[in-house]
């Protein structure tokens, strides 16, 4: 049985720790106090994780694998905190994902959308989503090419049930800053492009531990941790 008798210290010290990394990049790179939205990825982690997470002030949370995530959102049921869906999204789960979350990261193709507006309850807030970008085009990863994402931006901005909010990107890892900086600036690059014709676009869901200071440099206003935060993960 695992022993949560450290548990809310041991969060608490890494939700400082990673929001006075964000706070730094901040004042580094000329953005404003409080411009980036710290977004605790807790999948893989016990609700009381969670509820320790709550404790120190974080109200958004991120979970990859739908069951899971449906599932402590029920047990929690606590209005005020925020829930997005970050995981790849099969078309089976859209009807759970659009019950149940604030946001989906993951939209790369448009029956996916789809589904989401169909879903979506109509006493709920339209669905918040970014469209995913497959910024290295690698085989097997989701996500729409930079190439498809106005045609999939236009398609999908005609469902009524869906906020379209910005895109989001996980590259390829590359070790050294300037090289994590450049494959974000493609990704800012695109929005700048989309907002000329779509102002209303204000979210760059970019950015995780290892690259979070080169996400927040080149624009990101939404950064996924969870490790710095929760810890390992049980395999």
């Amino acid at each position: 049985m695992t022993d949560y008798t450290d548990v809310n210290g041991a969060v608490r010290d890494g939700l400082e720790a990673v929001r006075h990394q964000i706070g730094e990049a901040e004042i580094r790179y000329s953005r404003h106090p409080g411009s980036v939205q710290l977004l605790a990825v807790s999948k893989r982690k016990p609700v009381e994780a969670i509820r320790a997470a709550m404790e120190a002030g974080q109200n958004a949370f991120g979970e990859n694998y739908v069951d899971e995530g449906v599932e402590k959102i029920l047990t929690i049921d606590n209005p005020a905190l925020e829930w997005h869906y970050i995981g790849a999204i099969q078309s089976r789960k859209c009807a759970a994902i659009a019950q149940h979350f604030h946001w989906a990261h993951g939209v790369d193709r448009l029956k996916v959308a789809k589904k989401l507006a169909e879903n979506r309850p109509a006493d709920m807030p339209a669905l918040n989503i970014c469209l995913q970008v497959n910024l290295d085009n690698e085989p097997g990863k989701a996500g729409a090419s930079l190439e498809q994402i106005p045609e999939l931006l236009q398609a999908c901005a005609g469902f009524e049930r869906l906020t379209i909010r910005g895109l989001m990107a996980i590259p390829a890892p590359r070790a050294k800053l300037p090289e994590q900086r450049a494959a974000f600036a493609q990704l800012g690059g695109c929005m700048q492009a989309l907002q000329v014709y779509y102002p209303e676009l204000d979210t760059l869901s970019m950015g995780m531990s290892a690259d979070m200071e080169a996400a927040i440099a080149e624009g990101a206003t939404i950064v996924r941790v969870g490790t710095a935060i929760f810890g390992q993960r049980d395999r």
